[in-house]
């Protein structure tokens, strides 16, 4: 098989967590690779999904941030639904 080679770089965690997956569904990490770069090529997409992502520290303070000022009133304007959104700013006229 006339193979090519393909170096990147990556976190070790990253690199770690990859390779555990690739064992537990029976296959080698460049074999996983492959297959999503020819996934790639035969769809011309690529996707990426965060659902099982753990938001940063910074996201986290920044959420924690936005709630407290939610709470205080502190908001410009707040929205319920998007239905309050479209009437303010139809009264606006925007």
């Amino acid at each position: 098989m006339n193979t090519a080679v393909i170096i990147t770089k990556t976190e070790p965690e990253v690199k770690k967590k990859a390779q555990k997956l690739a064992k537990d569904i029976g296959i080698s990490l460049s074999s996983l690779i492959n297959a999503y770069l020819k996934q790639i090529i035969k769809t011309k997409t690529v996707s990426f999904s965060a659902s099982d992502e753990e938001p940063s520290e910074y996201l986290k303070s920044v959420i924690r941030q936005a709630e407290e000022n939610y709470k205080r009133g502190r908001t410009s304007p707040a929205f319920k639904t998007g239905e309050e959104a479209v009437k303010w700013l139809e009264k606006q006229g925007i």
